[in-house]
């Protein structure tokens, strides 16, 4: 039994660190951008079919993954200036809009790469198991929790150590200013939507290859990234992080103990947390 314990909760944490990967650039355009993205579930999914492509033609898991990020982040140009940008400010026309823009990458993922279900191979070397606490446990796995410690390392000091994210922080609270100062802040926000989509696409890589490719698990990915975002805060990276370790350990747990329960599981509490924090556990009013 604690054997089995230990592996829910290892399946938890490294849930949650594909969570936070696909969150952070979700907390990124949603959370400081104020943009409503509904494409980031399909850019997740989309990325991951790139990477799938990349990685069985060369047999380079890392070359997919670099290949899907830029790719994908191409993609968030388009949406963000030939898309985005004439209805900038307006929720509903943003919500329609990238909703309509999802449904169109996952048809054309459809017709691209079809409705089977795909797995992207993994490394060699983070194939098999090591023994953790008395359970063996998948090695790739616990490379998904690592990357997911570095990409909020990464990205932490990427918001508040560079002038990049003095400037990200600083349009957000106050774009005239900072516009006035004769800094593009167009180009700043483009700068942004394109980390957060190219974000979406190292979890659909990184997801991959262990939660498989498949035609709904976009929607599935950005319902969760939508739990995880509420809860922790729009625009915190420190939110995003707590939330995505709440939404994977519920997860994980919720499906063993109680398995006709496991969406209760994880929306309960978030609707009990937003019954007493609205804003989210590290939201704050703009």
């Amino acid at each position: 039994m604690a054997g089995l314990n230990l592996f829910s909760v290892l399946n938890g944490l490294t849930f949650a660190a594909l969570l936070f990967i696909v969150a952070s650039g979700f907390t990124l355009i949603f959370g400081l951008l104020r943009i409503v993205n509904l494409t980031h579930g399909a850019l997740y999914l989309f990325g991951g079919y790139i990477g799938y492509t990349v990685t069985s033609a060369s047999g380079s898991f890392v070359l997919g993954m670099l290949a899907a990020m830029l790719a994908v982040a191409l993609v968030g140009v388009v949406l963000d200036q030939g898309l985005l940008r004439w209805v900038r400010g307006f929720e509903l026309r943003e919500v329609l809009l990238t909703l309509g823009a999802a449904f169109v990458l996952d048809d054309l993922a459809l017709v691209i790469w079809g409705g089977d279900t795909l797995t992207i191979p993994a490394p060699e070397f983070l194939r098999g198991a090591l023994q953790v606490g008395g359970v063996f446990y998948p090695k790739y796995r616990l490379f998904v929790l690592v990357l997911g410690l570095v990409v909020f390392v990464v990205l932490w000091l990427l918001l508040n150590r560079t002038r990049l994210g003095a400037l990200i922080r600083a349009g957000v609270d106050d774009p005239e200013m900072v516009e006035a100062m004769g800094i593009n802040i167009r180009r700043v926000f483009l700068i942004t939507f394109m980390l957060g989509a190219a974000l979406a696409a190292l979890g659909g890589n990184v997801g991959g290859a262990f939660l498989t490719l498949y035609p709904t698990a976009d929607s599935e990915i950005l319902v969760l990234s939508l739990a995880v975002v509420i809860i922790g805060g729009q625009g915190s990276l420190v939110g995003a992080a707590v939330g995505s370790l709440l939404v994977g350990l519920l997860n994980s747990i919720g499906q063993v103990t109680f398995p006709e329960l496991a969406y209760f599981v994880i929306f309960g509490p978030m609707a009990l947390i937003l019954a007493f924090r609205p804003l989210g556990l590290f939201g704050r009013a703009t």
